[in-house]
């Protein structure tokens, strides 16, 4: 099956499903939107990293693709799903209702954004219809707290029809204050808060960029300031390979990155300068005859900050799977890329990017899936060292099967507390329901024995064909 003919069958499950909605038309191959895995943080304040879960997919109340996401607690044996909150539209004190093909959960993002010591969720619901204006998007931040998120608040959005407000979201809490971006089809908002659990929070500005069509966003910190940079992504442009990015921009001035194009992008301090660097996946595959950029099999760019933040006219470093060192071989349609975080995984000072591979074929078993993990280094080019995980890397569970998609999306974080992020991995196709996979830290980089992994039956989340628990790569 080819990677064109794959996507083909994966979206015409979605909209068939949901054909009865008002969602079936933007559920099709170019516009289907889910979430990446946000980076562990504590969200019901017991010295633990939390993980969130998306599942899109998810049935509630008998509405097909209504969606969910599970709050996943952190403890010192790790993370397990017996200590868990799925969350829902319908869950009390969650702004809304469940209503078939609103895919509660399609982009998920967590900060402190009331400063209380209780890390927040924002989520995304695309499909979301807002009074007579299909597919117009919502989202709502869930308030951490001791027992976890049981409240929450709608967040101001730019109500279009087929706007997909939600269709990224990122957050951002740092000495500056906290900021949410809320990612929609034309644009994106900018909410700058004050965050508060009572009254009214307001959009305080709205962005733009030169194609109009927006895909991720992203947040960090680029010239050692304590001040947040934003990142966004455009959606696929004519004769790339991917979209452009942008950083810091606004409707007055556009700072375009150039030199690789791409779909996701994370920000971390790859080299270990005290900078954060813009990284961005680009898995798509290359056109030879319209332009450059890409790489067969996919790729990832990595632009490096400074006192002065990116440069914006200097080409990035680029790694893909015939750089020397990284696992593997470009091969169409693996998807390098499709999933990208950056975190210090081995204590040294200098982040390793963490890049997932769903569509890898492993042996016959092709979109099997896989992760690759490319060590930071303070000098030369990245790629030396690098280290890959399957399905059928020994200690991990199950085994490697066909459209698994392992790698679909990826995180990292302390789950218990012992100073060694664990790795966290989504597959989203996994049985045609998705599952994760959490790999504890250790002293060098993650392990795969005492691997876990969680899928729908043991979250009491229905099983259902397209749930995409742990999020799927936006194809």
């Amino acid at each position: 099956m080819t990677g064109h003919t794959a996507r083909t069958r994966r979206f015409a499950l979605l909209a068939a499903t949901a054909a009865m909605t008002v969602a079936a038309t933007t559920l099709s191959g170019g516009t289907a939107v889910a979430t990446a895995l946000p980076v562990p943080q504590d969200i019901n304040g017991d010295g633990y990293g939390d993980i969130v879960v998306p599942a899109p997919g998810a049935t509630v109340a008998g509405k097909a693709y209504a969606g969910a996401v599970v709050v996943l607690y952190g403890s010192a044996k790790g993370v397990s799903a017996a200590k868990r909150a799925v969350i829902t539209q319908n869950s009390p004190g969650v702004p809304g209702a469940a209503e078939e093909g609103d895919t509660f959960g399609a982009s998920i993002a967590v900060a402190d954004l009331d400063k209380d010591g209780y890390a927040d969720i924002v989520v995304g619901s695309p499909h979301e219809k807002v009074g007579s204006r299909q597919s117009a998007g919502a989202v709502v931040v869930l308030w951490g707290g001791k027992q976890g998120p049981v409240s929450g608040v709608a967040l101001p959005t730019l109500l279009e029809s087929q706007g997909q407000a939600g269709r990224d979201v990122a957050a951002w809490s740092g000495p500056d204050g906290a900021q949410v971006l809320v990612v929609n089809h034309n644009n994106a908002t900018r909410l700058t808060g004050p965050f508060k659990r009572s009254g009214q929070i307001v959009a305080s500005s709205y962005l733009h960029d030169e194609t109009g069509y927006m895909n991720a966003a992203s947040y960090g910190d680029l010239n050692g300031d304590g001040a947040a940079d934003r990142v966004l992504v455009n959606g696929r442009m004519g004769g790339r390979s991917g979209g452009a990015v942008y950083v810091n921009s606004s409707w007055e001035k556009t700072n375009r990155l150039h030199g690789g194009d791409g779909l996701f992008a994370a920000v971390g301090d790859v080299n270990g300068d005290g900078y954060g660097d813009v990284v961005l996946g680009d898995p798509d595959e290359p056109d030879p005859v319209e332009g450059p950029i890409g790489h067969t099999g996919g790729a990832v760019h990595v632009w490096f900050g400074s006192a002065q933040g990116v440069a914006y006219d200097e080409a990035p470093m680029t790694i893909h799977q015939d750089t020397a060192g990284v696992p593997g071989g470009g091969e169409r349609y693996d998807a390098f890329g499709a999933s990208v975080a950056v975190v210090d995984l081995n204590g040294d000072g200098a982040d390793e990017i963490i890049v997932g591979t769903p569509g890898e074929a492993i042996g016959k078993k092709t979109y099997a899936g896989g992760v690759v993990v490319v060590p930071g280094r303070r000098t030369g080019q990245l790629g030396a060292g690098s280290y890959a995980f399957t399905q059928d890397t020994a200690g991990v569970p199950g085994g490697a099967e066909f459209d698994d998609q392992f790698g679909s999306t990826v995180s990292a974080g302390d789950l218990n507390w012992d100073g060694r992020p664990d790795l966290v991995v989504g597959a989203g196709w996994e049985n045609d329901q998705g599952a994760v996979w959490v790999l504890p830290g250790g002293a060098s980089g993650p392990l795969a024995t005492s691997s876990v992994s969680i899928g729908p039956a043991s979250l009491g989340l229905s099983k259902v064909n397209g749930l995409l628990l742990g999020g799927d790569h936006r194809q």
